[in-house]
This record gives C-alpha cells, structure tokens and sequence, in this order.
C-alpha cells in the first residue's frame, strides 16, 4: 500500500510541477525534487522488507507456547518497541487477519445441488472467535403426515373403519456443543405423533438423545465413548436418523426390538465404540433395561394395559460388529439416502441380553407372574451403487411374553422376523426416487397365528436432499389370527423439513 501511495503522489506532483515549469531553473529544482523523492521511496521500500522479516520471526516464536511464556516473562525483544513507534498501515491489516474469527455455517458443501439448493447439514453450527475448539450447534425439525387408513377385519361382528388423519409425525429441537477438541454434548426435546389418532392429542414433550461424547481421547479412531442417553445399535434402520431414511415409519418388527431390551433404545447407558480404517466398525454398551410395561406382548397388547410391579431387573449389555470387506466400498456413516453418489457394502452383527426381569402383572382380576432372561439377535447388511440403495435385517427374539392377560406364570416363547427394503434415486430428473419395502415377522414362533406382515410401495422427492423432501407411499398390512384379524389399507403423503 505505501509503494502504491507514495508512487501515485510523485506522479501527480511531476504532473502539477510540468505545467509551471517554463524555465531551466524551475526543470532544475525539479529534477532535484525527483531524485529526493526517489531516494524516499527506496528508503521506505527498506523499512517495509525489515517489518514484514521482524512479522515473520514473530510468527514463528508464536508457534510454541513455551516460547510466549517465556517471552513475557523476560525482557520484551527490541522489534516490539520499535513497531510501537513505526506500525504501519500493512501491520496492522496482517495482524487483524491472523486474528481468530467467528463463523457460522450451515451448508453441505459436499452435497449435490438439489433443485432448490444444496442440502443443509441438520444444525447450524456457530464457532466463537475467541476459542475455536468450541462450538454450539442448533436446529429443528418437523415431518407432516397426511393419512387415509381402511381396515377391514375377518370377524364380520367387528364394524370396518376408515379414517383420514393429519397430524405431526416428529417434532425436534436440537441442540449440542463442543467443549474442546474432544468432548461434546448432544440432545434433543421432540414431539411426536402430535394430533395423531381419534384422541387427537397434544402430545408432549420429552427428551430425546441426551449425551456426553468423548471422541478419539487417544488420539484415533478405535476408541470413543457415549455417556447417558445415547442410542445402542439393536437395528440399522432405528440407528439411523429419521431425517436420513428413506421412510420415517419404521418396520414393525424392527420398533419392537427398539423396545425390547433398551426403552427406545436409548436408555441411561455407556458405550464405547469405533472404526478401524472403516473396514470395522463396533459398539459396546451396557445399561438400564426396558421394563416390561413398554413392551407387547406377542398379541400386540402394551404392558403399560398392566399394572407391573418388578422385583428383580439387570443391566443390558452387548453390542455390534459391522464390516465393510472390499476396498473403495467402505461405509462412512449411518444413513439410508445417498442421492445417487458414491457406493458402499456392509454386513453386521448384534447381540443385547438382559439376564433377569422379574416381577408381577396384574391385569384386571388376574395376576401373571414372570421371569424373563431376554435375548436379541440382529443381523443387517447394506449396499448401494450410484442411485441404487438395498439394505435387509433380520431379527431374533428370545423369551417373548405370548400374553399378559392371564393367571399364574406367563407363557413365553420365540419371535423372529425380517424386512428388506430398496430406493433408487434418478438425478437427472431432479432426484425423485421410488422405493420398496417388505416384511415378515411371526411374532410368536411357537404357535401359528401370530403373523404380521406388510408391504409398502413409495416415492420420495428430494426437494433440497433431506433438508426438504415430499414423499407419497401407499401399504398394505395383513395381521393373523392371534394378531388383531384383519387387513389395513393405508396411503400417506409426507413431508420433512430441517434446519
């Protein structure tokens, strides 16, 4: 900038000094005036080389703290006196660029470019100047539905329904932070199913994800932990985020087994976990058991209907094994919406037990006793190729209460069942994306009857990726004997919005 200056005023002084110079005298006077200021302008040019040297060595004492804490607490070096006396317009805008900034982003700068824009992340994260290790990240939620179900039941003495609802099917505030370069917290206040069924209810509020997150204390990615309220990976599809799968009504069987050892599957726990070059990644975890009173029974009946009194009850522990085999193939993250980029193969493992749940259920007159030792065995596998996205589980319960309303001992027994489900995305016709889904589950293996199955049929459009989409899907379900008799209808339109 001074070179730039200081050249400019010599030009418009040679100009001024041109045009009233019309004798040999005055061209003298002028020429000696140019060679002063020549000489000026090499002297200042000096002075500008010595004071960006002194910043660069500046720059490099900063480099370790050690060397600052010395600094100030011995003689300050002589360049810093005499930059207090000789700042120049330079110094002072490169020290104010090496100043620590804010930023706030909010941008998947790695996401296609949607038709309304490129995909936001799922909370707007902020980053103070003064300590950019830390960070506060917030955003919201919503997914509408609207819905038309028939049911039509076997018994002939059981009225047919047909109902049309609209209503609230999540509804999220999240927030998490960053307390340095290792540890962070995350949570959630959500309401679902708001208006949702005959009652039309409100809903309420609760707490959702709540944990502390301890990532890479060593350094690498085999070893972190999740403290209190963090999901335990009985399932793929439960694992991933609503605002990532392809249909946000998850498969029956698969939201039994989110009951069925931990509540919701995120009851107090602590689990470690990590990858290995992602070609391995695992979870182990251990905490409080879902009591039997969230769970059903292998007729469908809630044990909430039951007023149960435990008297004995464990911790859960287990965990998952996951494995990406072929090279360029890895999974990188949970999710089932790719948007047609990249590719992936993965197949996995999980075993969860709780070895004692034991107590009394009274329902109406009579009271049942049970003494449960429950087991879950889950087993997923994955893929997708460009738009082309499959993934299947299978899932294998043990000591299944067949039913609560009894006298004496409850009956227990087996349950297994599975589901597969597929999308394909079309990028170039603005990433609308039909898909599939299939299940089968026997909620009571020792005993025919209790079948449930369902088949579903969708499209998604990808708006602004999962940020904005709008779905339309249309499934069928068919229930047992032993399992409610009757066939459902279903079409829903959805819709999800993040930020």
């Amino acid at each position: 900038m001074k070179r730039i200056l200081l050249s400019t005023v010599a030009l418009a002084t040679l100009s001024i000094t041109q045009v009233s110079a019309d004798t040999d005298s005055d061209l003298a006077e002028m020429k000696a005036m140019m060679k002063q200021m020549n000489k000026m302008l090499q002297q200042n040019n000096t002075r500008i080389a010595q004071l960006e040297a002194e910043n660069k060595a500046l720059k490099t004492k900063k480099s370790t703290k050690k060397s600052i804490n010395s600094k100030k607490q011995t003689v300050k070096p002589k360049h810093v006196v005499k930059k207090k006396s000789t700042k120049s317009t330079a110094d002072t805008l490169i020290a104010q660029a090496e100043q620590p900034q804010s930023h706030i982003t909010i941008i998947d700068q790695k996401s296609p470019d949607f038709l309304l824009g490129k995909q936001t992340h799922i909370n707007m994260k902020f980053v103070p100047e003064d300590a950019p290790d830390m960070w506060l990240k917030a955003g919201v939620r919503i997914q509408g539905t609207l819905e038309s179900k028939s049911t039509d039941y076997v018994d002939p003495n059981k009225l047919d329904t047909d109902i049309n609802d609209a209503y609230l099917r999540r509804v999220r505030f999240e927030v998490s932070a960053g307390f340095g370069e290792h540890t962070s917290f995350v949570m959630d206040v959500r309401n679902d199913k708001s208006n949702y069924g005959i009652e039309n209810a409100e809903g309420k509020f609760n707490v959702g994800d709540a944990y502390l997150k301890i990532k890479k204390p060593f350094g690498d990615s085999l070893v972190n932990f999740k403290l209190y309220r963090a999901k335990i990976d009985i399932s793929r599809t439960e694992t991933v985020k609503s605002a990532r799968v392809i249909n946000y009504d998850r498969p029956y069987v698969a939201d039994y087994a989110a009951q069925f050892i931990s509540f919701n599957r995120r009851s107090a726990n602590v689990q470690m976990y990590g990858d290995w070059e992602k070609k391995i990644h695992y979870q182990i975890a251990a905490g409080s058991a879902s009591s039997p009173d969230k769970d059903l029974d292998a007729a469908g009946v809630k044990g909430s209907k039951a007023s149960v009194d435990l008297e004995k009850q464990s911790y859960f522990y287990g965990g998952k094994v996951v494995l990406s085999p072929f090279d360029g193939w890895e999974e990188t993250k949970r999710t089932e919406s790719y948007f047609g980029v990249g590719k992936h193969f993965e197949v996995g493992v999980g075993y969860w037990v709780v070895p004692k749940l034991a107590g009394t259920a009274e329902v109406g007159s009579n009271t049942a006793n049970f003494d449960l030792n429950r087991k879950l065995l889950n087993v997923e596998a994955s893929m997708h190729y460009g738009g082309l996205f499959l993934q299947g589980e299978y899932f294998k319960f043990y000591d299944v209460i067949k039913k609560w309303d009894v006298q004496g001992n409850v009956e227990t027994g087996q349950s297994d069942g599975w589901y597969v489900t597929g999308e394909y995305v079309f990028p170039e016709f603005y990433y609308i994306a039909p898909y599939f889904r299939y299940e089968s589950w026997d909620r009571y293996s020792d005993e025919e009857g209790y079948d449930v199955t369902s088949k579903t049929a969708g499209i998604n459009w990808y708006l602004r990726g999962n940020t904005t989409k709008v779905g339309l899907l249309y499934q069928k379900d068919e229930y047992g004997e032993n399992t409610g008799n009757k066939d459902e209808d279903i079409f829903r339109v959805t819709s999800q919005w993040f930020f």
